[in-house]
């Protein structure tokens, strides 16, 4: 790509010399411009954070390694973690199957290897099998040779590729602006959707070649942060231009339009831009092998191990959504035993039914339940569960994810109750309502954002779903709590200003309250694991302290397998007089800390493993 950078500097240089006929100096000022013109169609992001974050990270990992972390987010991982189901399929037959579709799909791209050598001093891993997977890395689909993680698969990829975008100091490229999101998703593949983009060159038709480029949030005058622009706006691709400046080396590909200008800001879904060169090149896995392969990331599989879930137990997964985890655990157990799946989204539940459906899972359960609410008191009942009731206390839901499908997907339910009459009042009602002719402009406007905006908090996707109020003290021989947190360890990510101080602190305080709900309702002698997908020490090593400190029945439990690396040892003093304790020595190789700076090139990740002693004296 250098060569074909340089080629395409001495075409132009001779270019002005012959047309124009230039002097040295002119064409020293032409190299200049097309130098800056190469710098600005790059992908060279900076992550912006806020200062008093960026010091504090500065102070828990150093100014060169959090330098290379934040540079490591903005750029997806180098490959793609499958997980296979295989109660339905195996590793080789998954991978027999992949190369067939790729072979149909084309030539592959070149890749990167994944070097499984980081932290070998600080893992358990045989060296033989870190000699043997590094030996497979030729290959775009490899088999994993960790003892018990043969069933997951990786599919390399490549990246950075550098793009010409066809660049002439007299006809910048058409371009297309997108969101910050938008962008995140096209680089970990996905196509340019209608919703994502922002602006556009004048003049661009269905079939037009366009640069794709991204809108980062900026400094607001009043401190936050925001896009100071509407949603329509023209690119001339002049210094006039709305974050002229601000998107260079911020270009992600090259795409050819679905549609024509006009087209992309009057409709309201669809794709916009089919990306057809990009800057990080990574298979999609939409609609491939349903019910065979999970896209997963690898610590979070890891997680699931860590569990260590035996079949015939009683686990609960207390924030299951989206249920990768959920249905890893009820994998590993070979669908026997009972997997609890909790989410305080009605939504969220769903799409867990869904997942276990598709995967063919028939031991999950699924409940409504706020995390923070998970301990039901004793009452003198012996069930540990509880019946789904509405708002007048009539109707009881019963509702597995093996029960049979309906028809529009969702796990079918049984309705028991004094409601049945409202129940046909509504299917009557319905009825009436699908037989206007007329629809007011009103409610073509809300139908526009819903599909624009996706569904909102009263915006259910139909299908019942159990509401639980908690569970009885000791009632489950593993938890499992992924608790929500700031994602900071999730990649690719454009922007990671709006985390302040006071709201990582405001986490941690949340993920502890979660965790006194956790360790109540494991069984003595049972297991705990917690679990973060993001690199803020607050939410990871200041809540072991914690959990060791407060509950001196919990103990850290090593963990199989151990791939990441040690935890943080020590604590952090902040300027308002604030002391932040981390992990004890001795205490930081019993933890697993995914760095995404890494050789491993995982998503940042967290897991501690505790093991619970007898509580008689709590």
């Amino acid at each position: 790509m250098r060569k074909k950078r340089r080629d395409l500097l001495a075409a132009f240089r001779q270019t002005f010399l012959t047309l124009q006929n230039m002097t040295p100096q002119a064409e020293a000022e032409a190299e200049i411009q097309l130098n800056a013109a190469s710098a600005r169609y790059s992908y060279n992001p900076i992550l912006r954070w806020n200062p008093q974050v960026e010091d504090y990270f500065i102070k828990a990992y150093g100014s060169l390694h959090f330098a290379q972390i934040s540079k490591a987010l903005t750029r997806p991982s180098c490959y793609s973690c499958i997980r296979v189901n295989t109660l339905k399929s195996t590793s080789d037959a998954v991978i027999e199957k992949l190369q067939e579709i790729m072979r149909k799909s084309g030539p592959q791209n070149d890749v990167v290897g994944i070097n499984w050598k980081e932290n070998k001093a600080s893992n358990d891993i045989d060296l033989d099998m870190v000699e043997k997977q590094s030996s497979l890395q030729n290959e775009s689909i490899t088999k994993c040779q960790i003892p018990g993680l043969e069933y997951v698969v990786f599919v390399k990829g490549s990246g950075p590729h550098e793009i010409d975008y066809g660049y002439s100091p007299d006809k910048p490229p058409k371009e297309v602006l997108v969101s910050r999101k938008c962008a995140e998703a096209v680089l970990r593949g996905a196509q340019v959707y209608v919703p994502g983009i922002m602006a556009c060159s004048s003049h661009v038709e269905e079939g037009d070649l366009v640069a794709v480029s991204v809108a980062v949030e900026q400094p607001f005058p009043d401190g936050g942060w925001g896009l100071g622009i509407t949603r329509g706006t023209v690119l001339q691709g002049l210094p006039t231009d709305p974050y002229h400046f601000e998107r260079n080396g911020l270009y992600i590909g090259q795409g050819t339009t679905m549609l024509s200008r006009a087209g992309i800001f009057r409709a309201s879904q669809g794709i916009a831009v089919d990306m057809n060169n990009r800057v990080f090149k990574l298979p999609s896995f939409y609609d491939v092998l349903e019910g065979e392969i999970f896209l997963q990331n690898l610590p979070s599989i890891i997680a699931a191990h860590a569990l260590d879930p035996q079949k015939g137990e009683r686990i609960l997964d207390m924030c299951a959504a989206p249920g990768g985890k959920t249905t890893a655990i009820a994998i590993l157990m070979k669908d026997e035993g009972e997997v609890i799946a909790a989410d305080r989204s009605h939504n969220k539940v769903i799409d867990i039914q869904k997942l276990a459906a598709e995967l063919g899972l028939t031991c999950i359960t699924t409940y409504k339940l706020d995390a923070l609410k998970a301990v039901r008191k004793r009452n003198g009942s012996s069930d540990t569960t509880t019946l789904c009731c509405n708002k007048d206390n009539n109707d009881v839901v019963n509702q597995r994810s093996d029960s049979g499908p309906l028809g529009n997907g969702v796990s079918s339910t049984t309705i028991v109750g004094s409601n049945a009459d409202t129940t046909f009042k509504e299917n009557v009602s319905n009825e009436k309502a699908n037989e206007r002719t007329y629809t007011s402009k009103a409610d073509i406007r809300k139908n526009t954002r819903r599909m624009r905006n996706g569904p909102g908090r009263n915006q259910s996707l139909g299908g019942r779903v159990e509401n639980s109020k908690g569970f009885l003290p000791n009632s489950f021989d593993r938890v499992l709590l992924d608790a929500p947190c700031s994602a900071l360890g999730l990649r690719p990510r454009l922007f990671a200003g709006e985390e302040t101080i006071e709201s990582l602190r405001n986490h941690g305080k949340y993920q502890r309250r979660m965790f006194d709900q956790a360790v109540q309702l494991v069984r003595p002698g049972g297991v705990l694991v917690y679990s973060t997908c993001t690199i803020n020490p607050g939410e990871n090593e200041a809540l072991v302290r914690y959990a060791l400190d407060t509950y001196k029945f919990l103990s850290l439990a090593p963990q199989h397998p151990r791939i990441g690396g040690a935890g943080l040892v020590g604590r952090c003093e902040f300027p308002d007089g604030y002391v932040e304790e981390w992990l004890k020595p001795g205490e930081e190789e019993l933890v697993q800390r995914f760095d995404p700076s890494s050789q491993l090139d995982t998503i940042g990740f967290f897991i501690a493993k505790f093991a619970v002693g007898p509580k008689d004296n709590i």
